[in-house]
């Protein structure tokens, strides 16, 4: 399963944003982006003037970087995203909103993307009843999602029995039961991240 595995706290340098990937951490004091506000490398706080061409790849590159993305595995989500009807962009990250391991990370099962990744991957969850391990199966409206029986005394979830989650109104998570559902489609208003992807479309269409 190829993954990104750079440092995390020098992605979010990188991209001068938080990308929310070491979870309770990036809201701590001990997040990077708040001590050290630069790009990596000896040349990180020299200025530079961004063309065009740089604030699009570096767009693409966050985004990329917020779901724990390749670049491969992106390229085919934008492709995807322009044969279908409506907005590019919008269809885009609702398709990625869509992974399975987002929505675990949706619903507060997981810290981070990169965690509610591993808990899929090592097959504590269901879909529909069914083991699904591939972090990247697309959910649709009324599939139901639960932490597998046999794995929910793992320490991992001790800390989520009755907890209270805040989570977008696509999907719901009964902590006490640990089961959720898709309730509906996601819509461009409940991704909460900072993307422009109209300017990732624009990239990727030259």
């Amino acid at each position: 399963m190829a993954r990104n595995l750079d440092n995390k706290c020098r992605q979010c340098r990188r991209e001068g944003a938080k990308l929310f990937l070491k979870g309770d951490r990036c809201v701590s004091k001990k997040c990077a982006i708040d001590k050290r506000p630069m790009p990596p490398g000896q040349h990180g706080a020299a200025r530079k003037k961004h063309s065009e061409y740089s604030v699009q790849l570096r767009e693409k590159q966050k985004a990329k970087r917020m779901y724990g993305l390749l670049e491969k595995q992106f390229r085919a989500y934008y492709e995807r995203a322009d044969r279908m009807k409506g907005v590019t962009g919008e269809n885009m990250l609702m398709l990625i909103e869509s992974r399975l391991d987002n929505v675990v990370y949706r619903m507060g099962i997981g810290a981070s993307r990169s965690q509610s990744r591993q808990i899929v991957s090592h097959g504590h969850i269901t879909v529909n009843d069914k083991s699904v391990n591939i972090p990247s199966y697309i959910v649709k409206p009324g599939d139901v999602i639960s932490i597998k029986e046999s794995k929910r005394a793992n320490e991992m979830f001790k800390e989520l029995k009755g907890a209270k989650i805040v989570m977008p109104k696509w999907v719901i998570f009964d902590t006490d039961t640990f089961v959720g559902k898709i309730v509906q489609r996601p819509s461009r208003e409940d991704v909460d991240l900072n993307i422009r992807e109209q300017l990732i479309v624009e990239l990727y269409s030259k």
